[in-house]
């Protein structure tokens, strides 16, 4: 007997940490469990980036022990993915490497899509203006015009619908002379953004010096919005229309990379523009340019080409589309 009680003793003692550890490890696989179904309806419910079965299995048992449902749980965070920018520059330079080029002559090319706000150049050289000057004269007229606080007179009227619409130069000497010859026109495209523009000469406003990007700026200046123009709306309204009703025979250059819109308002169809075509007495080669708005399916662009160098107006002219077309084509959809 005696013996008997002393086996019963001692069953309790050996049996009390057996127990306590068989307890202890249950609660142990249990908080794994809950730690891992949580952190996978955290995943599944937008909480979190998903948990592979893997990264489950690695969590430790300390950790997932200690995760109590409803408690924060760090994210990770996901970084955003930079979208590469455009280098519209250099996409144009590669649409023009197929243009065709005499020996001897140079172009330059400036295109700006209105609605994306996106602007291509190529080159950097000064041209002479020959008649795209003309718009430029008109601008700097209405801008004057304007600070006096008064309208064109009938005669201005007359003049800048016949030096726009009919390219006339008798026309455009009056009105440079009506400006202040080159220091007016100067002074004005300050006030433009013109930044190397510089005005001919005396009556040579032929000669007048630009780049094909200072002409997209005037370009901008006549068919921008009210917070990007010098030129009030009526003024650029009337700019617009006359460069929208250019004369037949004129209407070539830029607008070789216009499609048609179907408007019935001449200032808001496929083009408008303004041309230039000068041979130059020293040597007999030809100075062809064209800048104006063509709308291509619908869409906006302003383009400015700018050339010397041709060796007769038709090469220039056939230059000066494809350059166009090529320019166009870099933001087209």
């Amino acid at each position: 007997m005696p013996l008997r009680r002393a086996r019963r003793r001692v069953r309790p003692a050996v049996r009390r940490p057996l127990l306590c550890a068989l307890l202890a490890a249950a609660l142990l696989v249990c908080g794994t469990a809950a730690g891992t179904v949580y952190v996978t309806a955290r995943a599944q419910d937008g909480g979190g980036p998903a948990v592979s079965s893997a990264a489950s299995s690695s969590v430790s048992p300390s950790a997932s022990a200690s995760t109590a449902p409803g408690a924060d749980v760090e994210e990770a965070s996901v970084e955003p993915v930079a979208v590469p920018e455009v280098d519209h520059d250099a996409l144009l330079a590669t649409a023009l490497a197929e243009v065709p080029v005499e020996d001897g002559a140079a172009f330059s090319v400036a295109v700006l899509d209105v609605g994306a706000g996106d602007a291509a150049v190529y080159g950097s050289g000064r041209f002479e203006t020959a008649s795209i000057v003309k718009v430029d004269i008109l601008a700097a007229l209405l801008l004057q015009a304007q600070d006096a606080d008064r309208g064109l007179t009938a005669r201005e009227k007359a003049y800048a619908a016949t030096m726009i619409r009919d390219s006339d130069n008798t026309a455009a000497t009056e009105l440079w002379k009506a400006i202040g010859e080159a220091e007016g026109l100067d002074a004005a495209n300050e006030r433009f953004g013109l930044t190397r523009t510089v005005g001919g000469d005396g009556l040579y406003w032929g000669l007048t010096r630009t780049t094909a990007a200072d002409q997209l700026v005037l370009l901008r200046q006549v068919f921008g919005d009210d917070d990007e123009s010098e030129l009030s709306g009526a003024s650029r309204t009337y700019v617009r229309g006359l460069m929208g009703r250019i004369a037949a025979g004129q209407d070539w250059g830029v607008s070789a990379a216009a499609t048609a819109d179907g408007s019935t308002d001449s200032s808001r169809g496929g083009f408008a523009l303004k041309n230039g075509w000068l041979p130059r007495t020293a040597t007999g080669l030809w100075v062809i340019n064209s800048v104006g708005r063509v709308t291509v399916d619908g869409r906006d662009r302003l383009v400015a080409v700018v050339s010397h160098g041709n060796t007769t107006k038709a090469k220039g002219i056939a230059l000066v589309e494809a350059a166009a077309r090529a320019g166009v084509s870099v933001f087209s959809s």
